[in-house]
């Protein structure tokens, strides 16, 4: 339902200091590249449970796109996303133009750079996106001076990023991981899902399904008490792998299980993580979930 209250809309960087300062209480910030559907929703609702203040920016980043990715063809809905904002009762939407972001264009803005954690998975697959994403990131705290961010789940290693650069660089602000939001059929909410045809939207519940995999391998694996770590890794991975390459139309990225975003699969706490990107026709879809080698573990995705 309508909060009643309307959002402030502001575009310029000198707009959103003078809005910035009017706001009272925890501010929450929800970055966000627009196109926005129920899992940002959900981040919305949690930054209301825990502040005061509520701030979404919507700013498609060129800076985390490669030569050849979707930049031009990302959906841009800001009418939309400003009346789901509303209608959450968001304070400030902050949407700026990229000159208002990069005034000295986009290359010559000084980065901050991920390091080698930053090169595993996503940042394998796509060569300077954490330089990107924590670039805008940083600059986006600067100006909203937020104490509390919410991300979601669904980029994991992304919100694992920003968790280590703000603790690098001490940024004084908590963050806040909001569970991934599924479709009743498992697909995980993403603003690439428009790009699907209704064929390839069946095709992609490859994915759920290869997740559903790997977290019935670990349980099975609990029940059989095996204790080898990398041994584990590699059987709850070869379950969703299977699942992903019998799937006519899946593009493999990369499936793989990790405890952390630094260290080899599975620690002594025997808790890892899922994480798969595919391609589906054009369009590349990720997702994540948790995966426990621990009898009595109940997989919740």
């Amino acid at each position: 339902m309508p909060s009643g209250r309307a959002v402030r809309l502001v575009r310029t960087k000198a707009e959103l200091a003078q809005a910035r300062a009017a706001l009272p209480g925890r501010v929450a910030v929800v970055p966000t590249m627009g196109a926005l559907h129920d899992g940002h929703r959900a981040l919305i609702k949690r930054a209301k449970e825990i502040a005061d203040s509520v701030i979404v920016t919507v700013f498609v980043n060129p800076l985390q796109f490669r030569p050849g990715e979707d930049l031009d063809q990302y959906p841009r809905t800001l009418d939309a996303d400003v009346a789901m904002c509303e209608a959450e009762g968001v304070d400030l939407v902050f949407a700026p133009s990229e000159r208002e972001i990069y005034p000295d264009g986009r290359e010559d803005v000084t980065k901050v750079h991920p390091r080698e954690h930053g090169e595993v998975l996503e940042g394998a697959s796509r060569p300077g996106f954490f330089t990107g994403v924590l670039t805008v990131v940083a600059k986006l705290f600067n100006l909203t001076r937020p104490d509390v961010a919410c991300f979601g789940a669904k980029d994991f290693q992304q919100q694992a990023m920003v968790r280590r650069m703000v603790g690098d660089l001490d940024f004084p602000v908590a963050i806040e991981t909001v569970p991934t939001v599924r479709e009743p059929d498992g697909l995980a909410l993403s603003s690439r899902n428009a790009y699907l045809s209704a064929a390839e939207r069946r095709t992609a519940l490859a994915v759920p399904r290869a997740i559903r995999a790997a977290q019935a391998a670990a349980v099975a694996l609990a029940e059989e008490g095996v204790s080898e770590h990398v041994d584990r890794a590699e059987r709850v991975r070869g379950a969703a792998l299977a699942v992903l390459e019998a799937e006519p139309g899946v593009e493999v990225d990369y499936v793989d299980v990790r405890s952390d975003l630094l260290s080899i699969p599975f620690a002594e706490a025997d808790a890892a993580r899922i994480l798969i990107a595919v391609k589906v026709g054009n369009t590349r879809l990720i997702d994540n979930a948790p995966v426990v080698i621990q009898k009595g573990w109940t997989p919740d995705v």
